[in-house]
């Protein structure tokens, strides 16, 4: 599987923080936001990944995250001139994506919930069809909402429907298979000029080939889109941090569970990392995990 990190966009709701700099790299719990996404794709197993932003953000994130070698990984990137639906990410990642199957997942997207990285092992694994990640909601009439039977098959999908059918949100977290790329080569542009998601979820649901993975209670799915949600996304990551004493999104420590990289090269980037809370962190799971 290979994945796609859709991390443009302007970012204008949290301006005049974003005139400067990408909002996926403004920090969330004392880390750069895109390392929530990529944190997602890794625990999945993806190693190949494609980083899609401006031409004006693209140096910012090579600077980053490099080529991912010192992860494990494979780490490119594409530009997005302007914002023009997230479906356009997979066709600017089309060939990245080639005959695979692709997890996309948008880069302001943070997600935190108990045995996460099992539904996602599991889920990843031969796609056929789309696999779409669902959260309840209060205010369902915001989002695309998702409707699906007793066995977790979607039968209909709605964008941002005045009459609800359920309260389940579909979240920035897509699986599909190898036809993603040629359906949404195939859909309409909105009359905004975008090329929606949605459409490219509605074709699966069409062929009754997509299913909605209910996150449920106990998880949570954070949009940091606005200054509020920015805060209140770093207040849940550092009251959890604080008192669970691990670090959410730490991407050395996942690359070391997940078998990208080996322990001494975790103590190395911990290292690298100087005398920071966070190197150190590193540096500790590097011991533990040696041992």
């Amino acid at each position: 599987m290979k994945g796609i990190v859709l991390a443009g966009g302007a970012g204008a709701r949290l301006y005049p923080i974003t005139h400067a700099v990408s909002k996926q790299l403004l920090p969330v719990g004392g880390k750069p936001m895109i390392y929530y996404p990529l944190s997602i794709l890794m625990l999945a197993d993806v190693r190949d990944v494609l980083v899609i932003t401006t031409p004006h953000d693209l140096p910012r994130f090579r600077t980053l995250l490099g080529d991912g070698s010192r992860l494990g990984m494979n780490i490119s990137y594409a530009e997005q001139p302007r914002p023009a639906g997230i479906a356009e990410a997979l066709l600017i990642g089309a060939g990245h994506v080639g005959t695979d199957t692709v997890a996309l997942i948008l880069g302001d997207n943070i997600f935190h919930g108990p045995r996460f990285s099992d539904v996602l092992a599991r889920e990843s694994q031969d796609v056929k069809g789309c696999v779409l990640f669902g959260y309840p909601v209060h205010d369902p009439q915001r989002y695309g909402v998702g409707e699906a039977d007793g066995d977790g098959r979607l039968v209909s999908i709605e964008e941002k429907p005045a009459r609800p059918r359920s309260n389940r949100a579909i979240t920035g977290l897509y699986f599909y298979d190898d036809r993603a790329v040629d359906i949404a080569k195939d859909i309409t542009p909105s009359a905004r000029g975008e090329l929606e998601i949605t459409d490219v979820n509605r074709f699966y649901v069409e062929q009754g080939e997509a299913r909605l993975v209910d996150l449920g209670r106990g998880f949570a799915w954070l949009d940091t889109g606005t200054p509020e949600s920015l805060l209140q996304a770093s207040q849940y990551v550092g009251t959890l941090e604080e008192r669970q004493g691990c670090r959410i999104a730490c991407i050395e420590e996942i690359a070391l569970r997940m078998g990208f990289i080996d322990a001494e090269a975790c103590h190395r980037l911990g290292e690298e990392a100087g005398g920071s809370s966070y190197g150190q962190y590193v540096m500790s799971i590097a011991k533990e995990m040696k041992v």
